[in-house]
């Protein structure tokens, strides 16, 4: 699934979560033309960008052929918000099962970056496709309730 066909699905799936007052489209210029900007029931909110992993032999200047498969066994939501507060491991998980719940027949895997073994730099989750295709969904920013900037890129405390 390509990056704006990704972002429009994304979309649509995190606005039925529980846990989700909004959802918009967001970009980062031509540095990041898609990703998602997610605010929560708590007034917390986090942007993630969308990038893209090709499948093995993709031309992009063809048209895209997904591939559909079973799809996923749904996983319970993890309690996102702790205190008042989301964490951003757990916002990690809470997206990615989202989508994984979705019921999409192009997606094979999801994933947390905080739960693989060798833990990523910065936070944010993985998407694997049937067609063997990936988006990666690095966290860019995070916002506590009651502020006015989200402060700078990739600086996220542990909760927001």
């Amino acid at each position: 699934m390509r990056p704006a066909r990704f972002q429009e699905f994304a979309v649509k799936a995190y606005a039925q979560a529980p846990d989700v007052r909004t959802v918009e489209p967001w970009n980062d210029g031509a540095v990041r033309p898609f990703g998602v900007k997610i605010t929560f029931t708590s007034g917390a909110a986090i942007w993630h960008a969308i990038t893209y992993g090709g499948a093995p032999g993709e031309r992009m200047d063809n048209e895209e052929a997904p591939v559909e498969g079973e799809p996923l066994a749904e996983v319970a939501l993890p309690e996102l918000i702790q205190g008042g507060k989301v964490s951003v491991k757990a916002a990690e998980q809470y997206l990615a099962a989202v989508l994984r719940n979705s019921g999409n027949r192009e997606i094979s895997d999801t994933y947390a970056y905080s739960a693989k073994e060798s833990e990523n730099k910065h936070p944010g989750f993985g998407v694997h496709f049937y067609n063997g295709s990936r988006v990666f969904c690095l966290f860019e920013y995070a916002l506590s309730p009651g502020q006015n900037s989200p402060g700078r890129k990739h600086d996220l405390p542990e909760a927001v």
